[in-house]
């Protein structure tokens, strides 16, 4: 579970995703499937989350569809909000008119051409070209699972228009800090924790008492939480990059004070290690290995991460700290030796 681009949503176990009841069949999305997210992998789910990008090839087919739209499609409304060269007013149009498609009407937004130049990533370019059959993907779906899209697309959106709105005027000059403990939770809540729920429902949905011993209600408490600890990683890790910028996720009186911020940063670092262990104690509960395999990584990946943040200071937040690769691996490997429940 974590998120894409700035606005930091992912769509992986515990960055807001989950699972729940009886098996529908998704012949009617594979089709798209193989021929739009074939391409996009390569292209850019591989490029810009190559962790949620394995998490992804570990999904049970069942779920593999749903998810993988989910995360299309949020990525692609965080493409949107970040074009930093267009006016905020402009980027709340696009992503308005990208909700309403999203929500019913099935028909892509128009999008101004100096939006889409003002993006630098070739990837991000092409994902916003694939609208119109991300869309199409999202029509032909069965109904339950595109319900479920549809939700969490629109509560992520609701937090990347939050985002906008309260940063509309901050820079480095004037930076803006989240006012509130409870500010930063719903934020991650909106644009992640929210995954975990998807995550959950989605399972439970398509996979019935196939995917879990432990009850719905539950497994949507841990799978909010944990989502909420992936974006909250993401947070921590990226602060003095952010703050750059003029954003601060983290409730500080005053941005310029490094003790401030670096003891805020790591009460919150505790936090997040809380959160992303619910991720582990979730996959402990499902009964498919290459599932529990999926659900995990971001969690292994997570406390990698977390590991190092725990004690640094301000001056080594500057240099933004990265799992390599081949640790990631390494991590795939472990996830798949997690033992099954009761065990």
């Amino acid at each position: 579970m974590q998120r894409p681009g700035r606005n930091r949503n992912r769509i992986s176990p515990g960055n807001g995703s989950t699972g729940r009841r009886w098996r529908v069949d998704n012949a009617g999305a594979w089709p798209l499937l193989g021929t739009v997210t074939g391409e996009l992998e390569k292209q850019v789910l591989k490029g810009v989350s190559r962790s949620f990008y394995l998490t992804l090839r570990l999904l049970p087919g069942p779920m593999r569809g749903a998810a993988s739209l989910g995360y299309l499609l949020a990525r692609t409304s965080d493409t949107l909000a970040d074009s930093s060269g267009i006016p905020v007013a402009e980027r709340m149009v696009a992503l308005e008119n990208f909700a309403t498609a999203v929500a019913g009407d099935g028909m892509a937004p128009h999008l101004d051409p100096d939006l889409v130049d003002a993006i630098s990533d070739e990837r991000e370019r092409r994902l916003l070209g694939c609208m119109d059959q991300l869309l199409e993907w999202l029509r032909k779906m069965p109904a339950a699972e595109a319900d479920l899209v549809r939700e969490v697309v629109a509560i992520i959106i609701s937090g990347q228009v939050l985002d906008l709105e309260r940063f509309a005027n901050a820079d480095t000059a004037h930076p803006v800090a989240l006012e509130s403990d409870a500010a930063l939770e719903d934020y991650a809540w909106r644009v992640a924790g929210c995954v975990g729920e998807f995550w959950t429902k989605l399972g439970f949905l398509t996979l019935g008492d196939r995917f879990s011993t432990e009850s719905p209600g539950i497994l949507l408490e841990r799978g909010a939480a944990y989502g909420k600890g992936l974006q909250l990683v993401n947070i921590l890790r990226d602060v003095a990059e952010d703050l750059a910028a003029g954003r601060c996720y983290l409730p500080v009186s005053d941005t310029g004070d490094t003790r401030e911020l670096l003891a805020c940063h790591r009460r919150w670092v505790g936090k997040a290690r809380e959160w992303t262990r619910e991720g582990e104690s979730y996959a402990r509960t499902l009964h498919s290995r290459r599932l529990r395999a999926a659900t995990v990584l971001p969690a292994l990946i997570a406390r990698e991460t977390l590991e190092p943040l725990g004690s640094v200071m301000w001056s080594e937040l500057r240099q933004r700290v990265k799992v390599p690769r081949s640790q990631v691996y390494g991590l795939v490997l472990r996830a798949f030796l997690s033992p099954p429940p009761g065990t």
